[in-house]
């Protein structure tokens, strides 16, 4: 592979809004910045190494999304078009290309909208445990990765250090207020039912995903980023078996190879082989590709 990995970047004539796991957001006042960068998380440790066209497929697959389901709620993309950006970005051109989107500036709500289609992960240790999934009771018999009888909407607080916490729908009503978390939990079905069946239709399942909203001039908008390969589970459907976990285009790779170590899941994260940073890479090169029907190579 020829793609040089973006681990990293320092727009020093720009006021960084804030630097997450992958990405770095950069505050234009009415407007944000976000770069994709190619870093890569596990167990919510950054690793020391980047996966190749990562940060490309990221932002590609959000601005697919964000274009595919516009029709149910309004949502912050602004353009990724670089001649279309403010003249003092276009000198950032080779790190902003494919990698980057302009996107309104919102107040985000503090939770995250999870939507399952299938009993995996935590979810699934859940079930086991209590038969149960975020407090919602669930019939007997189910398996790991099968499919729910239903969709659920299954939030969690949002923690910008350390992990998510699970918590019921009545948690966010009293957070927010009913009107609004019953919107979030309708809303984010929605979207995850569409999404599902047009991913279907291409080959991939879509097993979970996770949505963020904002206010923009008072009313509620999908922000973040959206059904990306970092946001959801992602299982090829020609590979599906229930009854076991499944073979997917996400990180879970990664996150499985750093299982086989003697890691205690604590900074600093090991290095990855070259051959793990190439196929988790092409990875996600497939999912882009399945969905979109184009190559970013």
């Amino acid at each position: 592979m020829n793609e040089d990995v973006l681990l990293y970047t320092d727009f020093k004539d720009l006021k960084l809004y804030k630097r997450g796991k992958v990405r770095d957001i950069y505050d234009l006042q009415d407007k944000l910045l976000i770069v994709s960068t190619d870093r890569i998380s596990c167990f919510d440790v950054v690793l020391p190494c980047g996966i190749p066209y990562k940060g490309r497929v990221l932002t590609g697959l959000s601005c697919f999304w964000f274009d595919f389901i516009q029709g149910i709620i309004p949502n912050h993309f602004v353009t990724s078009d670089i001649n279309e950006y403010p003249e003092e970005l276009k000198k950032y051109r080779e790190n902003l290309r494919g990698r980057s989107m302009l996107v309104l500036k919102t107040k985000p709500l503090p939770v995250e909208c999870v939507v399952r289609g299938y009993l995996s992960g935590s979810g699934w240790k859940e079930y086991k445990e209590k038969q149960s999934l975020c407090g919602i009771k669930l019939p007997p018999g189910l398996s790991e990765s099968g499919k729910l009888p239903q969709i659920l909407f299954t939030p969690s607080t949002k923690a910008d250090t350390g992990h998510d916490m699970n918590v019921t729908q009545k948690y966010i009503e009293e957070l927010m207020g009913r009107e609004t978390a019953d919107k979030l939990a309708k809303i984010s079905v929605e979207i995850y039912r569409k999404a599902s069946e047009y991913a279907l239709s291409r080959g991939i399942i879509i097993a979970d995903t996770k949505f963020e909203f904002g206010i923009y001039n008072n009313k509620i908008i999908l922000i973040d980023e959206v059904l990306t390969p970092d946001s959801s589970r992602f299982w090829p459907k020609d590979r599906y078996v229930p009854g076991k976990p499944q073979v997917s285009f996400d990180k879970q790779f990664v996150r499985d190879y750093l299982e086989t170590l003697d890691w205690d899941k604590t900074p600093p994260a090991p290095e990855l082989p070259g051959e793990i940073i190439e196929k988790t890479s092409q990875k996600y090169l497939e999912s882009y590709k399945r969905l979109t029907g184009k190559d970013l190579r």
